[in-house]
């Protein structure tokens, strides 16, 4: 089956009495284009080939970037919540050695893996697309991310301070990742369509951080979350004698939370 042609992979449907999920986000890529621009933003740091690289996939739904990614030599762990789709994946592919498929809601399996990835290459599930990222992010654990997102969750996922985009996520994920909007991919490039386009992201781990603790990293959660609970008020506001400042928790830096962790911190030495 050829996995970019709508009618071809909406016949497999059909045939054998699947209906997309929209609840888990199965809204599978068909466009070849698109297809190729992914895997390519996500092999660059690797010159666009896969040979070697070991590389984690959340959400293969009908395989079509699995394909591709095996097709440049990549060994693929692929975890697929939906049974149908776990349960065909392997064979449709020819049960390729170089993939392992996981059949496990993704959240459980970060939550419990250790293991370490080259890159992660995935059209993450709308609806916990987000919270998956976040939780990996957290882990540090794989240095260069490519995800397929809804469009306005990779630009709050970007944002920079000052930006009405700015919020917890973009935070969370900047302490560690360098973030950025690859491209834009319509909705049209979906079956079923999505009522909204989609963008690819690419995430790729510095070090400017390596020195914050485990603990200043729980106290910068905390802190951050709560700030943004209450965005609208000023941080003097919202942590009255701990905070003397008329900013608002969009209007910080990844820096300025960092320093003001490590201050809150020295004082409670």
């Amino acid at each position: 089956m050829n996995l970019t042609s709508p009618s071809q992979v909406k016949a497999w449907c059909i045939e054998n009495g699947f209906h997309p999920n929209k609840v888990m986000g199965q809204n599978f890529l068909v466009d070849r284009n698109a297809l190729v621009a992914i895997v390519d933003e996500g092999f660059a740091f690797a010159g666009g080939k896969g040979e070697g690289l070991n590389v984690l996939e959340i959400g293969p739904g009908l395989g079509v970037l699995t394909e591709e990614m095996l097709s440049r030599g990549a060994a693929v762990t692929a975890i697929e919540k939906d049974p149908v789709l776990a349960e065909r994946l392997a064979a449709s592919l020819g049960n390729p050695a170089r993939l392992k498929v996981v059949p496990a809601d993704a959240l459980d399996w970060i939550a419990r893996e250790e293991a370490s990835f080259d890159c992660m290459v995935s059209n993450l599930p709308y609806q916990a697309g987000t919270r998956m990222l976040l939780e990996l992010v957290q882990k540090r654990r794989i240095a260069h991310m490519t995800v397929l997102v809804q469009t306005e969750v990779a630009e709050r996922l970007a944002a920079k301070e000052g930006s009405k985009t700015r919020g917890l996520a973009g935070v969370w994920a900047q302490l560690d990742y360098d973030v950025r909007v690859a491209r834009k991919v319509a909705a049209s490039c979906f079956w079923p369509r999505p009522e909204i386009g989609s963008s690819v992201v690419t995430l790729t781990r510095h070090d400017r951080n390596v020195a914050f603790s485990e603990e200043e990293r729980d106290f910068f959660r905390r802190l951050t979350k709560r700030a943004f609970e209450h965005r609208r008020k000023q941080l003097g506001s919202v942590f009255k004698d701990l905070i003397k400042s008329s900013a608002r928790a969009e209007e910080l830096s990844n820096e300025d939370w960092i320093n003001l962790v490590k201050g809150l911190t020295n004082e409670n030495a």
